[in-house]
C-alpha cells in the first residue's frame, strides 16, 4: 500500500465518529420544515404571541386587527396558514371568528430548537 492510500484510508477513519443521539428522518424533517415554514413570518409570530398573551389563550379576529398593523384579508391568510399547520383552532361565533392555541402543537418545534 502507498503512503498516499494508507494517507487516504487513515483520514476516512478518522473522520467518522459515533452520533451521541438519534438524527431526524427524512419525513419528520419534511414535515418540521413545514411547521417552521408556517411560523417563519413575523406576523404569524406576532400572531402566535397575541393570542398566547390572552389569559385564555383565545383571541377574536377583532383583537388582531386591532395589534396588527396589517389589512383584514392578509391576517386571514396568515390565520388560514397557522391553522392549516396545526398550530392555531379556528371557532366561529357569530359573525366573528376566535382562535386559539392548539395544546402542545409549539411543542415538536421547541423540543427541536432546544435540541440543536
Amino acid at each position: 500500500m502507498t503512503d498516499i492510500s494508507r494517507r487516504s484510508t487513515d483520514e476516512a477513519d478518522a473522520c467518522s465518529s459515533p452520533q451521541a443521539r438519534a438524527t431526524l428522518a427524512p419525513d419528520h424533517a419534511d414535515a418540521l420544515a413545514r411547521s417552521l415554514k408556517a411560523l417563519a413570518d413575523p406576523a404569524r409570530l406576532r400572531i402566535i404571541s397575541i393570542v398566547s398573551a390572552h389569559t385564555d389563550q383565545e383571541a377574536c379576529v377583532c383583537d388582531l386587527t386591532d395589534q396588527l398593523t396589517l389589512s383584514q384579508p392578509t391576517i386571514s391568510h396568515h390565520l388560514k396558514v397557522l391553522v392549516e399547520a396545526g398550530f392555531l383552532a379556528r371557532a366561529k361565533r357569530g359573525t366573528w371568528s376566535y382562535y386559539s392555541l392548539v395544546p402542545g402543537s409549539l411543542n415538536s418545534v421547541a423540543g427541536v430548537l432546544a435540541a440543536v
